[in-house]
């Protein structure tokens, strides 16, 4: 077996409108599928959202808001994000700070949604 790429990551949430503007400040576009499903689009990647207590079967063990650490990729500087960051209103916790990514250096700010999950917004080096 060799593996390819990530196609979509589940997260739990408690409120599904707070979620979907937040993620949609960041760029991403809601999308609709299946039975009533909602989804986050941006590239070729989504976030499949549960609603908390209402999980898509099959999920995971242990669904909870809040647990997820995110690292996405964006296009451009850190600078350029950080000005639409605060003129979306969006409070950035740390950064930028350097790391590691999957394929080398990155340059990193960190903010959560509204449940509280870690999302990395980087920039490659």
């Amino acid at each position: 077996m060799q593996l390819r790429a990530v196609d979509h990551v589940v997260i739990t949430v408690t409120d599904m409108e707070a979620t979907v503007a937040f993620y949609e400040r960041l760029g991403m576009r809601r999308e609709t599928f299946g039975a009533d499903r909602t989804a986050l689009r941006f590239g070729s990647q989504k976030l499949n959202l549960h609603r908390a207590g209402a999980e898509v079967e099959p999920h995971a063990r242990y669904p909870t808001p809040g647990s997820t650490d995110l690292c996405l990729l964006v296009h451009g500087r850190l600078e350029q994000v950080l000005d639409e960051l605060a003129t979306a209103g969006v409070p950035v916790e740390l950064g930028p700070v350097e790391r590691t990514g999957a394929t080398g250096p990155i340059r990193s700010l960190y903010l959560r949604d509204p449940d509280g999950n870690l999302v990395e917004l980087s920039e490659a080096r």
